[in-house]
């Protein structure tokens, strides 16, 4: 019996008979994680001690016959922007390669409340700041299904952690597509929930009107669960929404008949062709089971690249003013004075990628530019937004490709930053607009090595279980092996 293949209520199943206890079902984990990250490399650091303290903790209460959490014994891997108690949280940048976190993300405190054991912290692109996981100040991840492609970004570890059976689920951060890439580009379910839906205390803030946490998973159903888990209100967060949170798990089964799923046309432009006949056969499945497919327009989206990257950029380089060698993290031990201490501690702490977007949010928000940049994006934001809720008056959920390509090789586009870009043009719309979206396997090329290919849904602001209902009805349709 392989313990690192099994689903969360495949784990509960077999600690509830006896099968298996908690703790071998971690040390499962962690034997893996030892053999194939070497190659892999989805970990940036791991924790042990404390994902084998939480299972025998459980394994003592099935002992003594108490009712199990929702997520017992289950590995879980969190990805490195998000906090976790006497462990490191490195934002996989140099700035931050001592930092050890003082306390628990919220999302963090809930899935361990709920029985979940954390085994490590994933890799990421520097600060999320990437499609690809290559922006990494210690190293690339290399996607589970061919290691000479990147496993997309910025959670890439997480997601190539939940590929490679490292974890039965992960928790990642989505700004701009940063779960939704990466579940494509590894062949599994990755979901961003509503804006607000998912405390942020705890994350390490890249764009704060855009940044959300959300989970990782082999099936929607686990994603369903650990999303139930981590949702709702917090005191810690003004901006997680006092909106009560279904059982996502329980209306999964649900009958999709006469759900009105629209396709917009403006997302069909410029795929690969693969992908773009992945996503009819996923359509006709949709059709098949009594869906009614409409075809709408989203008229700004071509906008949205544009707009995304000037607001996020400015956010960024807001948020990370505080990485100064001062407070914590990183100091440039060779400096003049205080000025020279800021210029080389922030030089030598941010790879490229980082120092790019800070200089460009910096740019977007100097005197003279603002509102020719900001202020038009925010604008911009607005229309894009409202494309979505006008669209949702006709539909119930809305159906795209993930990426416009499928993974490329490391490497391939990191002398391109404006390429690297582009591929988020699917992706950006929805976190612009604050709506929920979640991607699930939509099949594989044709051509060896056969590459996982991604389609994601939208739905309105908060239905979140409309969303994971049509996700699931595609899975046990068999959608996900086109």
């Amino acid at each position: 019996m392989d313990l690192t293949a099994l689903t969360i209520p495949e784990i509960r199943e077999r600690l509830t008979e006896r099968e298996a206890s908690a703790e071998e079902v971690v040390r499962a984990h962690l034997d893996r994680i030892t053999t194939r990250d070497q190659e892999v490399r989805a970990y940036l650091s791991l924790s042990p001690e404390r994902a084998l303290e939480q299972a025998r903790k459980i394994d003592r209460k099935i002992a003594a016959g108490g009712a199990l959490p929702p997520l017992a014994g289950v590995p879980v891997a969190v990805k490195d922007v998000i906090l976790t108690r006497g462990l490191k949280t490195t934002c996989a940048s140099r700035i931050l390669e001592s930092y050890v976190a003082p306390y628990d993300a919220t999302a963090v405190q809930r899935l361990e409340a709920a029985g979940a054991c954390i085994v490590g912290k994933t890799n990421c692109d520097e600060f999320a700041m990437g499609s690809s996981t290559e922006n990494s100040g210690f190293f690339p991840t290399h996607n589970p299904h061919d290691l000479a492609r990147v496993p997309g970004g910025s959670s890439g570890g997480s997601g190539a952690a939940v590929a490679a059976n490292l974890a039965t689920v992960a928790l990642g951060s989505d700004t701009g597509g940063s779960i939704r890439q990466p579940a494509a580009f590894c062949g599994i379910v990755g979901m961003m929930g509503t804006y607000g839906r998912v405390s942020r205390y705890g994350l390490v803030a890249f764009a704060s009107s855009l940044d959300h946490i959300g989970p990782f998973g082999r099936t929607v159903g686990d994603v369903a669960l650990v999303l139930e888990t981590i949702a709702g209100r917090d005191s810690m967060d003004s901006t997680s929404a006092d909106v009560p949170v279904p059982d996502y798990v329980a209306g999964l089964d649900r009958d999709v008949s006469g759900l009105r799923v629209g396709v917009p046309k403006e997302y069909l432009a410029g795929l690969n062709p693969e992908i773009g006949d992945n996503l009819q056969k996923a359509i006709d499945i949709f059709a098949k089971l009594g869906c009614k497919i409409e075809n709408i327009s989203l008229p700004h989206t071509d906008y949205a690249i544009a707009c995304y990257y000037i607001i996020c950029t400015a956010e960024a380089s807001s948020n990370l003013a505080r990485y100064d060698g001062v407070r914590y993290g990183f100091r440039s031990s060779e400096y003049s004075d205080l000025r020279d201490m800021y210029r080389k501690t922030r030089d030598r702490g941010f790879g490229a990628e980082v120092k790019r977007r800070i200089m460009l949010g910096t740019h977007v928000l100097s005197s003279g530019y603002y509102d020719a940049y900001y202020l038009k994006a925010q604008k911009v934001r607005t229309l894009i937004a409202r494309d979505f809720i006008e669209a949702f008056d006709k539909v119930d959920v809305i159906v795209t490709p993930t990426s416009p390509i499928p993974p490329f090789k490391l490497g391939e586009k990191m002398d391109d930053p404006l390429e690297m870009y582009l591929a988020d043009i699917y992706t950006v719309t929805a976190s612009l607009a604050g709506i929920p979206g979640i991607s699930v396997p939509c099949g594989k090329t044709k051509s060896e090595p056969r590459l996982p290919l991604g389609m994601q849904i939208f739905a309105k602001h908060f239905d979140e279980a409309r969303l994971l209902e049509a996700a699931h009805a595609f899975e046990k349709a068999g959608g996900f092996e086109l």
